[in-house]
């Protein structure tokens, strides 16, 4: 039976081996959707800007504020998602997680604008409660009027990603939010070169998630658009220029001081790509992918605003 059993679930290929799995471990058949958190954005807002020169905060409230404002994205009725890169035991000197000033102040922000509910959470890597603490992210987030939720303490739902993948849980609140807020770190990645916005869904789930890394280029496109987010905002405060995506060394770290906002993903995402030496000319395969989804476009230089300048 066993056997036979090996036989049949291969046969289901990879995106219904996940599903299969996942219907006969915790036996549940009906499966959640994620909703799409994008908004109707009023004429003239730019696609994306990237603020430099000032502390992590001043160059944060200077995107958005550029971008309109968190008041045009949020409602009182909101239940928002902040989501971080909280995937290491990390100091945030070591630029392997979001860095605690930046999620902070998109807190502040939201707050400001007045959501029923603003949460931050993340699946790290490993021991998800040392990471949330040693990246300082847990603390600067609750300091700032945030709800943060270790993976440990919430539920899962059952969502489908996408035909290929099949269905996986998801931790809950990336189910039940109503807007998302998408905040990368910027950094070199051993198997793609680089990494930011679109790699950072990897995050939404701690079940089998190395599975994502059988065609890690299709599957990170496939979590972007499963998940379009409301906001995305990168850090390139601190750049782990190499050893990523773990670090490590204070020395493979690039001070950028840097920030970019927007609303798409792609374009983001090629802007962080444009960092690396190591990608110019040779963009990673994920972007041509989730630009052919219609995700975005990777010609960022089309779409950026004038740069901030928020330092002396």
């Amino acid at each position: 039976m066993a056997g036979g059993s090996l036989v049949a679930v291969g046969g289901l290929g990879f995106g219904g081996y996940v599903s299969y799995g996942y219907r006969q471990r915790f036996g549940r058949s009906a499966l959640d959707v994620i909703p799409d958190h994008r908004v109707d954005l009023p004429a003239g807002i730019p696609r994306m800007v990237v603020a430099r020169g000032g502390d992590p905060a001043v160059n944060v409230r200077s995107a958005i504020e550029r971008l309109g404002g968190m008041r045009n994205l949020l409602t009182p009725e909101d239940t928002v998602l902040i989501k971080p890169n909280i995937g290491w035991q990390r100091p945030p000197e070591h630029a392997a997680n979001t860095h605690p000033d930046v999620v902070a102040e998109i807190v502040r922000l939201c707050r400001e604008a007045g959501p029923k509910r603003v949460i931050v959470t993340d699946c790290p890597i490993r021991k998800s409660r040392a990471a949330f603490e040693w990246s300082g992210i847990g603390e600067a987030s609750a300091a700032a009027g945030a709800e943060v939720i270790i993976p440990e303490d919430s539920s899962y739902r059952t969502v489908k990603i996408s035909e290929r993948l099949g269905a996986w849980d998801i931790l809950e609140p990336f189910v039940t939010a109503t807007k998302i807020i998408n905040v990368p770190v910027a950094k070199s990645h051993n198997l793609m070169g680089s990494a930011a916005g679109m790699k950072n869904w990897i995050g939404i789930t701690t079940k089998l998630r190395y599975l994502f890394h059988n065609d890690i280029d299709a599957s990170i496109a496939e979590l972007a658009l499963l998940m379009r987010p409301t906001l995305t905002v990168i850090d390139a405060t601190r750049v782990l220029m190499h050893g990523g995506p773990a670090g490590g060394s204070i020395g493979a770290v690039n001070p950028y001081g840097a920030v970019a906002a927007g609303f798409d993903p792609v374009a983001l995402d090629a802007w962080a790509t444009s960092i690396f030496p190591s990608s110019i000319g040779s963009p990673p395969e994920y972007l041509r992918i989730a630009e052919r989804m219609g995700l975005g476009s990777a010609d960022f230089r089309s779409l950026q605003s004038p740069e901030i300048i928020t330092g002396s």
